[in-house]
């Protein structure tokens, strides 16, 4: 089990810890949530930097990584919803959730025709997963009717993150389809 391995096992296990602070009911459970979400952030980062300075890159790690991503941003997603109550957030949540999904199970069927690098990551997944990032830290932070700059600026990014996502999971789409469309005539 090496380095960069833990860090993403840590970022799973985080996410328990996130969701009792989220809702302790102390002024300070919003923006500590939103610290835990920013460190498990950056772990994500700090161990693709890890694996790939040090050659620690495991089969193992480049299935985990990914779940890790996902669950941390799906559960904090769906805490947002709940404390806003809010159809603009709900859209969007559905829409960025609804793509890691289908993208998800894309790269897994493409990993099975042994066409992976097909729908590697690309650089405006990159940037989504920035905006998105910092959209979730920013709407985690704060009390859903305190702040209404800091709430617009949160719903905007997440909003850019959302048309990113959809952005890139045409480009994913775009690069499977040869592969889904002869497959599909076999």
């Amino acid at each position: 089990m090496n380095l960069a391995n833990q860090l993403t096992l840590a970022r799973i296990a985080l996410i328990p810890l996130f969701v009792v602070i989220f809702y302790l009911p102390y002024k300070w459970s919003y923006p500590v949530a939103a610290i835990i979400f920013a460190v498990a952030a950056a772990t994500d980062w700090l161990d693709g930097y890890i694996a790939r300075r040090f050659e620690q890159a495991t089969e193992f790690g480049a299935f985990l990584d990914p779940v890790a991503d996902k669950l941390m941003v799906a559960v904090a997603l769906v805490l947002l919803v709940g404390a806003h109550d809010s159809a603009l957030l709900s859209i969007a949540s559905a829409v960025i959730i609804g793509r890691e999904i289908v993208i998800s199970a894309l790269r897994e069927w493409m990993a099975e025709l042994g066409k992976r690098s097909s729908v590697a990551v690309s650089y405006i997944g990159k940037i989504k997963t920035a905006a998105q990032m910092l959209a979730i830290v920013l709407l985690l932070a704060i009390e859903p009717t305190a702040h209404p700059v800091m709430l617009v600026a949160g719903y905007f990014l997440l909003y850019v993150a959302a048309g990113l996502t959809l952005w890139s999971m045409f480009i994913y789409l775009k690069a499977a389809w040869p592969l889904m469309k002869s497959k599909r005539a076999a």
